[in-house]
């Protein structure tokens, strides 16, 4: 190939040379750098320039703001996806206690007024708690718990907040057995608190309500009546509610009644309870007067 071939046509070899191009530049460029730091001069010339590439640089990035935003996206969407998962795990752990909370308002509903009851007979009064029932199904009994160092002996009253629930029967250390009112063996005292009449309360037996026996056909009683204990056997302290009068049977012909009431205390489902202090011993019952017929019959009472 000739050798002319590999040089530049004359028109590009017209004009100073790159170096000096370069090096003229180069000064131009400390000049203007110097006197714009001096004065200032090209400010204008900038803020000119920066408006009219204002529009180009949003153009410029908008493909970043775009990819940016489009992952923050997923990212919300990734974040709120395990927040809710918390919630629920959250939710899943308290659904236990949520649960129970109405469960917790009643008991303590039932605590503040068995603390009443307590009130008001002092410290003759036991805390007790229903720890399981008896082991014969056909006796209504149920064992109760108490502090270690209170002190429980049988015959004393058992109550909840709303009344008599039963007796204790048998005792133990930090426990005892409670015969309950419902119990088929077990007998109440009671009195109408309407009409001041005297009768006594009989268990029925599991499944059974309470009924006041050997009560007169005519006897002033109706339904609705409130028994409370009439406090003559020595065991219950007089005037806490029993039962409730449920139904009156008066059939022709009978002497008796049929009454059946409704215990007023939750002996089948009260958990908290109150073993009240043993009641004052009553002064022994007087011997019966011996009749003057018998008298003379007996020859021993002759002799005297």
């Amino acid at each position: 190939m000739p050798a002319y071939a590999h040089e530049p046509p004359p028109f590009f070899r017209r004009g100073p040379s790159p170096l000096a191009r370069f090096a003229f530049f180069g000064l131009l460029s400390l000049a203007l750098l110097v006197t714009d730091s001096r004065f200032a001069y090209l400010e204008a010339m900038r803020q000119a320039v920066a408006a009219v590439l204002q529009p180009l640089q949003s153009v410029a990035t908008w493909p970043g703001l775009a990819a940016e935003r489009f992952g923050g996206y997923f990212s919300s969407q990734r974040d709120l996806q395990e927040q809710n998962q918390a919630l629920q795990n959250q939710l899943l752990a308290q659904a236990k206690a949520v649960q129970g909370h109405e469960d917790l308002v009643r008991e303590n509903a039932r605590l503040r007024a068995v603390l009443q009851v307590r009130e008001r007979y002092g410290g003759g009064s036991v805390a007790a708690e229903a720890l399981f029932g008896g082991r014969d199904p056909f006796r209504q009994k149920l064992v109760i718990g108490y502090a270690g160092e209170a002190e429980v002996k049988p015959g004393q009253a058992v109550i909840d907040e709303t009344g008599v629930v039963g007796q204790v029967t048998r005792s133990f250390s930090g426990m005892a057995e409670v015969t309950l009112l419902t119990d088929k063996d077990h007998a109440v005292p009671v009195r109408v608190r309407r009409s001041g009449l005297r009768s006594v309360l009989y268990g029925a037996g599991a499944g059974r309500l309470p009924e006041l026996r050997f009560m007169a056909a005519n006897a002033d009683i109706q339904p609705g009546d409130v028994l409370v204990t009439s406090g003559i056997d020595g065991v219950y302290p007089p005037d806490l509610a029993v039962a409730t009068v449920a139904s009156v049977e008066r059939e022709t012909g009978l002497m008796f009644a049929r009454i059946v009431c409704q215990p007023a205390a939750g002996v089948d489902r009260s958990r908290h309870l109150l073993v009240l202090a043993p009641v004052a011993a009553l002064p022994e019952r007087p011997e019966a007067e011996t009749d003057p017929e018998s008298r003379r019959k007996n020859p021993r009472h002759r002799r005297r």
